[in-house]
């Protein structure tokens, strides 16, 4: 996700900027080309996506004003924060993310996976959210997403269980897989009648192949069947297929196909990238519970989002994938900065209440 140290949530990013002498040319102009781009983006999405299960979501005058500063810090690492060395700098930046009031947060092992509890006050009984989360299956950490998944646990009044899987170069595939169908199944086995998963990134990608497992396991073995899923900006192809990968390389401020690419062997350590085990766009749809998906139009995995959603209507599956116009990647991530992201996890919260309650 795109983060900022420049200014405070309440201040103007222009106003900053006029703080910043030798930045207020820049900025201004930066500003100016960015609405210029996104009012470009969003007469292309209305012409190319009528038949797509889509809901799009204009960029608003400040959430423009901000990120158009974010974007400008951030120019100078896009790229660099690659493979397992970054794995510090990486959970800093997902640390960036505001604590969410009210919730406490547990270390804790489920079906022999470790990871965080995050626990509202007053979490409805039964239920259990399990967060998956990015980091392109080479970084990322439960520790260092838990405000993130605290976000998601006070807004739904849920527990929320975030498994720290196990992470390539040195665990390839299956392990994050394996860890992932263990955490679930031992949330099952602690009686939990109604479970959610939820991720981002390559955890969006993950908890979709999850999701279509866990699903064949309760028809075939009447095992409680995910009551629903929630991804942001989902991997959901790690054979690196989609034309957003060209097509938005310069105004994604953040991800590159080359870093892409690089994770993805290291995940994969040969495996082929199209199976649905790994890239759930694969995959099969037969009878998915609800899926809700948030991605922005300024990233290279835009196409995933739009591609697999597109397949699921196709099959039939309840799924809405929610366009947010000039977002970046993971931008719930920076609730209490964007406006946007404060929407995105109100709508996610919404869409989690309505089918995990009784």
């Amino acid at each position: 996700m795109l983060k900022s140290n420049a200014f405070s949530t309440k201040e103007s990013a222009f106003e900053i900027a006029r703080s910043l002498p030798n930045q207020q040319r820049h900025e201004a102009i930066v500003a100016k080309q960015w609405r210029e781009t996104m009012q470009s983006d969003s007469k292309k999405l209305k012409h190319n996506n009528a038949d797509a299960v889509e809901i799009r979501h204009p960029l608003t005058e400040k959430d423009g004003e901000t990120v158009a500063v974010m974007r400008t810090e951030a120019a100078s690492s896009k790229g660099k924060l690659r493979g397992s060395d970054a794995r510090g700098a990486f959970d800093e930046i997902q640390e960036k993310t505001p604590d969410a009031s009210g919730v406490s947060y547990e270390q804790g092992t489920v079906g022999g996976v470790p990871g965080v509890w995050c626990h509202p006050q007053n979490p409805r009984p039964g239920v259990a959210i399990l967060y998956l989360h990015g980091g392109a299956y080479v970084q990322g950490s439960a520790h260092a997403y838990r405000h993130l998944a605290g976000q998601v646990a006070v807004r739904t009044s849920v527990s929320t269980f975030v498994a720290d899987y196990r992470l390539a170069p040195e665990h390839p595939f299956p392990a994050a897989l394996d860890d992932a169908k263990a955490a679930y199944r031992g949330l099952v086995k602690q009686g939990t009648q109604k479970i959610a998963i939820v991720g981002d990134s390559a955890g969006g990608g993950l908890a979709l192949v999850l999701l279509a497992i866990a699903q064949s396991d309760a028809l075939a073995r009447g095992s409680v069947a995910p009551s629903a899923a929630v991804v942001m900006s989902p991997w959901t192809d790690l054979a690196l297929t989609g034309l957003s990968l060209q097509d938005h390389a310069d105004d994604d401020p953040l991800l590159t196909r080359e870093v892409l690419s690089m994770a993805s062997a290291s995940y994969l350590n040969g495996h082929e990238p199209n199976d649905p085990l790994v890239s759930p766009l694969y995959g099969s749809f037969t009878d998915l519970p609800s899926i809700q998906i948030h991605v922005g139009t300024s990233e290279v995995l835009l196409d995933d989002t739009r591609r697999y959603a597109k397949r699921a209507h196709a099959e039939e599956v309840d799924v809405t994938a929610h366009v947010w116009e000039g977002m970046t990647h993971v931008f719930p991530g920076n609730v209490g900065t964007l406006n946007a992201a404060e929407a995105a996890l109100g709508m996610i919260a919404t869409f989690l209440k309505s089918k995990t309650n009784p």
